[in-house]
């Protein structure tokens, strides 16, 4: 008898128990995908930061602000290609409550530290020349209908203005997958001349590009010395670390996506261990006749293992690839999420959780069947 027929008869000897398991299974590994699509946009490009990046802030609080006069010390450190700045503006468009990603920034040397974000020499030396230019995001501009050369006010709750925050679209960049495409960043300069209150000459946070991502550690602690004792002491982080407490103000939402995500598989992988359970239990009598033909211990065990593997990647694997599909077709909520991709690693993870389930699922049921003795089986029937 040969092997594939008999795991493909044996898995639809029962077609509407096996049918729900399947439907159970695929639901959980849909959810999985989209949850881990979720994680990913709240990661707020974790994955892409970049290695030989670094950040500063201030020790006490990102909140509080550092002196721009440190600048010239950081670059002037060994090691240090490029020191720049950033600061949080926090602009609102058309109502106070339709907060964007706002930050001021100097655009040269923001380019040169961030690659990854593409933007079209023209409308970078445009950005150049207009000291209320801005650049923002495809997926920013898509969601508002923003073009270049458009004018766009802005409020803003943090910065009190001496006329009105209006900002010229000179550019909108693009960039791979993972690059948050719904940001808006316009000139520091443009922030520092036009706030009425008494923060002028001070920055959100700098962020230091540098030779070597080896001696990343060894320049924290240089920065950090360097300013130690002084009235804007500072904490130096990798450009992933700070990112990720960035994101967790709002929560642990990586936390949050991936117990959601473990209680679903959990749940659903139970459901495909009574299946196999009972499927073993309803032949015993079958698997005591294929022993007695011929079939070793070994092959039984492999032969309901295999009806376990066979459940759990045909349902896993159509749940993922339907989560994939969903994800290809875009952020359903217009660009509020900044990234929209399932990560490759995910995938893999997925395949992953499917090989394990199945083998959780079918390792009691199987090793019960390996072991049933010939003349006990038979004569229970």
């Amino acid at each position: 008898m040969k092997f594939l027929p008999l795991i493909w008869m044996n898995v639809w000897r029962r077609k509407i128990r096996t049918t729900f398991t399947l439907l159970s299974l695929f639901i959980a590994f849909l959810l999985f995908g989209i949850v881990m699509t979720i994680r990913a946009a709240f990661g707020l490009g974790v994955d892409i930061a970049g290695l030989d990046r670094l950040v500063l802030i201030n020790k006490v609080t990102l909140l509080l602000p550092l002196p721009i006069s440190y600048q010239r010390q950081i670059q002037q450190t060994p090691g240090v290609k490029i020191a720049s700045h950033q600061t949080w503006f926090n602009g609102a468009y058309q109502k106070p409550s339709n907060v964007l990603t706002t930050m001021a920034v100097e655009p040269a040397p923001f380019l040169e530290t961030y690659p990854e974000f593409v933007l079209p020499a023209a409308q970078a030396a445009a950005w150049l020349a207009d000291r209320q230019g801005a650049i923002v995001g495809k997926d920013l501009a898509k969601r508002y209908g923003w073009k270049i050369g458009d004018r766009i006010p802005l409020m803003s709750q943090i910065w009190r203005a001496k006329e009105p925050w209006e900002f010229n679209i000179v550019g909108i960049y693009d960039g791979g997958k993972s690059v948050d495409k719904t940001q808006f960043f316009f000139r520091y300069d443009y922030l520092d001349e036009n706030r009425a209150n008494a923060l002028k000459g001070l920055v959100g946070w700098y962020v230091v590009k540098i030779d070597d991502p080896l001696h990343a550690l060894e320049l924290g602690r240089t920065f950090d010395a360097m300013f130690a004792n002084s009235g804007a002491e500072t904490k130096t982080t990798t450009e992933k670390g700070f990112i990720e407490g960035f994101a967790k103000q709002v929560g642990d939402i990586g936390s949050i996506m991936i117990a959601i995500a473990s209680t679903v598989l959990f749940m659903f992988g139970l459901v495909a261990a009574s299946t196999m359970v009972q499927s073993v239990r309803e032949r015993t009598n079958e698997l005591a006749v294929l022993k007695t033909v011929g079939f070793t211990d070994r092959r039984i065990l492999a032969l309901v293992l295999s009806e376990s593997l066979f459940i759990t990647l045909v349902a896993g694997g159509l749940g993922l690839a339907v989560a994939w599909i969903i994800v290809q077709a875009g952020d359903p909520t217009g660009g509020l999420l900044p990234v929209f991709t399932l990560p490759p690693r995910d995938v893999v993870t997925g395949v992953a959780l499917m090989l394990l389930m199945g083998l959780l699922a079918g390792v009691m049921p199987a090793m019960g069947a390996m072991r049933l003795r010939i003349a006990d089986a038979l004569r229970r029937n």
